[in-house]
């Protein structure tokens, strides 16, 4: 085993291995949590296209995962390529990696991850006007529960179903040999493909808040999506997703629909500094630690 990859993941401890039967592997210690808890299931659904391959995987106690699987070489993220070739590959994986849901294991619903999202945005929602008073700051209330109302909406109306990563990024996309670039740590949900463009949208963080609904254009002619679509479900995610990034009611505001634009709240432009510079935050450590011993084979 050699030394753990660097920077590590938020809820995984990453490591080169060599397996007995394998060969040159990765050993991954996942904390298990509801995101995803279909990792293994969406890898093996894929069979490796466009995805690293799962050579096993198993629940070592109630908090923790492990996977062995395959090595990527050399390993480079996709993040140190130019932003429109990003791009370009980003879209190529995810038009491969949208397949027909197959019918076992089952997966979970998107409108399951969304109602999540929502309630914990509402819950931060009703906490900050409590605490906020007339001295700080207010929330766009119909800018919030636009957004709310949306993103609890828009699974439930789409016509496409498919298997989705739903965390596709450039950090999560190696160069490999056996394909060019791979797919790795997958959180996968069964609904509307339009919303597996948003996280690689939103983690191009500088591009993304000077010309949000661009760059919605630019990722839905090059997967076939309606951009229209794309932009009501960056919208919507740009809502859900403020109890962690709160600068991304900026960009809620700018790309919200023309009925849902309020004067008031937030302002009526994205601002690409805050959004950039609060993208590099960094969440606190998980323990990660297994409390049984690991064999690989």
């Amino acid at each position: 085993m050699g030394a753990p990859f660097q920077p590590g993941g938020m809820t995984a401890w990453v490591a080169p291995v060599q397996s007995a039967v394998h060969g040159e592997a990765v050993l991954k210690l996942a904390c298990r949590h509801e995101e995803a808890q279909d990792e293994a299931a969406g890898l093996v659904a894929w069979q490796g296209t466009g995805a690293v391959r799962l050579y096993h995987a198993e629940q070592v106690d109630r908090q923790t995962s492990v996977l062995l699987l395959e090595r990527c070489k050399p390993g480079g993220w996709l993040l140190h390529e130019p932003p429109r070739r990003q791009d370009e590959v980003i879209a190529g994986l995810l038009t491969r990696l949208w397949i027909e849901p197959p019918a076992q294991p089952s997966f979970r619903p998107l409108s399951a991850l969304c109602d999540l999202w929502a309630e914990g945005c509402e819950r931060w929602a009703q906490g900050h006007r409590a605490k906020a008073g007339n001295d700080a700051k207010q929330l766009d209330p119909g800018l919030i529960r636009a957004g709310i109302e949306l993103f609890r909406a828009l699974p439930r109306e789409a016509a496409e179903q498919r298997l989705l990563c739903t965390d596709l990024h450039a950090e999560n996309v190696l160069a490999a040999q056996r394909e060019p670039w791979l797919m790795v740590d997958p959180k996968p949900y069964v609904g509307d493909p339009s919303f597996d463009l948003l996280q690689h949208i939103l983690n191009g963080a500088a591009r993304f808040g000077r010309e949000p609904r661009a760059l919605c254009q630019r990722m839905a002619a090059l997967t076939g999506q309606d951009p229209r679509r794309v932009e009501l479900w960056l919208f919507a995610r740009c809502v859900a997703g403020a109890p962690h990034w709160p600068e991304l009611l900026e960009v809620a505001a700018a790309v919200a629909p023309a009925q849902r634009r309020s004067p008031t709240g937030v302002g009526s432009s994205a601002s690409a500094n805050s959004v950039a510079t609060s993208a590099t935050r960094s969440p606190a450590p998980v323990d990660c630690t297994p409390s049984s011993s690991i064999t690989v084979q």
